[in-house]
Formats: structure tokens, C-alpha cells, sequence
């Protein structure tokens, strides 16, 4: 009997979500802003950013499959490619990354994101961005960069062109579009996804990181519209996901 209440609750969860497949993908490039090229890596501060995102690319050589990547500083959180390829994350905590690839020659993307700025204590004179000291690759270190803010935040989301999302490997935008019948306040459960920032109908609604506890975004009733409703999801760690759900509680881990 006890089990059966269970099952009927979970039933109940399952039926209040409502899922949203997302369709549509839009590239990074259209929300690229000037790059800037360095032998080393530059922070935030002397790229002029504030806030938000910044692109570092490189060519790398790699001569064995046991390659492993070392940065000297990580503020706040970053997502590594080699090429089109996820091969993990880092952040100031964890600064070495274990590269899975074959030898060659690659293209290495890092995305950096701030996830905050230090408004008081000691610590407030040691309060760059970004990515800056000595990044290596087996102990040798990778010079030659091109580095490009991303105007993410800030993005007309409305404006993108998107296509399939088939194509999508790298970092960007992935767009869905759901149905409203009765607009009220719920919450977009972003489980599963890595880090990045919504918008709902074109408005801004918040951002979103898999190792906070919280892992819903609120949506208020006066975002929603009755009828047909888009929502743009622009994640950094892409690891094809291609689910979000609308539930009517927040969502926590």
C-alpha cells in the first residue's frame, strides 16, 4: 500500500513537469566582439570585461595520448575543447586537466566565466578575471593567443539565426519553444546542463551553474504569454543536452 502511495505521488511529479525540447541552435560567433591577440593569457581587466565570458584559443601540439593540461589561475570556471570536443572543466580549485586525444594538431578553447567579483576583505586587491599566469601543456607553456570577449548577457537572443541543432558542439545558444494555457509563476528545471544563462520571450530571466544547489531558474506569470512562448538557453559546457522542463516547484540536488 505504502508503495503504491509513492508511485502515485511520483506520477503526479512527473505529470506537473512539462518538458521542453530544444530545437534550435544559434553559434557563438554572432555575439563575438573584438579580438584581441597575446603570446600570454590576458584577464578580464586588461581585456576591458567586467563580467561574463571570454573566449582563449590556441593551436597545440599533442605528441601522446596521456597530454595533460596545467593553468596557473582559473577565475572563476572554465570549459576546455579541443577543437569540437568537450574534455572537461576547470576552475580555480581544480587546475589540471587530463586531455582524452590523439597526437595531433588541435585548436584549444577555453571558455572563461566570471562568476563573481570580491567587494570586500583582503582578497580584494587579488580580484582579476579570467584566465592569466602560465597555462601548460605537459609542462610546456602554449603561447600564441587569440583572445575574444563574448557579449552573451547582453545578447538580443531574438536576432540570432539559428539552425539545427545537429551541428551543435561548441558553446551557444539553443532555443525551444513551449506551450502556456494558463501563464502563472513556475520554475525551469535546469538539471543535467552545465553553465549558462535564459531568457524567456526574449527577456533575460537569470543564470544557471550544475554545482549549485538551486537547480531551477524562477519564471514569472507576467513573462509568459498564453499561447506559444520561446525560451533561449546559452550553455558552456555543451554536452548535448537537449531537455528542460517547466515545473511548478524549484528544483534542488
Amino acid at each position: 500500500m505504502g508503495l503504491t502511495i509513492v508511485a502515485i505521488v511520483l506520477s503526479l511529479v512527473v505529470l506537473q513537469a512539462q518538458e521542453i525540447k530544444m530545437t534550435e541552435y544559434a553559434t557563438l560567433e554572432q555575439v563575438y566582439e573584438a579580438p584581441v591577440l597575446s603570446e600570454k593569457l590576458l584577464p578580464f581587466n586588461e581585456l576591458n570585461k567586467e563580467l561574463g565570458y571570454v573566449l582563449y584559443e590556441a593551436k597545440i601540439k599533442v605528441d601522446s595520448d596521456e597530454e595533460v593540461l596545467e593553468l596557473e589561475n582559473v577565475r572563476d570556471y572554465a570549459a576546455v575543447y579541443t577543437d569540437s570536443t568537450l574534455q572537461g572543466t576547470l576552475t580555480d580549485n581544480e587546475k589540471k586537466l587530463s586531455l582524452s586525444i590523439s597526437p595531433g594538431v588541435y585548436t584549444l578553447r577555453i571558455y572563461a566565466e566570471n562568476i563573481g567579483r570580491i567587494t570586500y576583505g583582503p582578497e580584494i586587491l587579488d580580484n582579476s578575471k579570467g584566465l592569466f599566469g602560465d597555462i601548460k601543456l605537459n609542462g610546456v607553456i602554449i603561447e600564441g593567443w587569440t583572445i575574444t570577449p563574448l557579449n552573451v548577457r547582453e545578447a538580443d537572443v531574438r536576432q540570432l539565426k539559428y539552425t539545427s541543432p545537429q551541428s551543435a558542439k561548441l558553446p551557444g545558444f539553443h532555443k525551444g519553444v513551449f506551450d502556456v494555457k494558463n501563464p502563472k509563476d513556475q520554475y525551469l528545471d535546469m538539471s543535467g546542463w552545465g553553465m549558462g544563462e535564459v531568457w524567456i520571450n526574449g527577456q533575460y530571466i537569470g543564470a544557471y551553474w550544475e554545482k549549485e544547489k538551486l537547480q531551477s531558474i524562477q519564471v514569472v506569470a507576467d513573462l509568459l504569454q498564453k499561447g506559444k512562448n520561446e525560451v533561449v538557453v546559452f550553455e558552456m559546457k555543451n554536452d548535448r543536452q537537449q531537455m528542460i522542463r517547466l515545473t511548478e516547484k524549484p528544483v534542488f540536488k
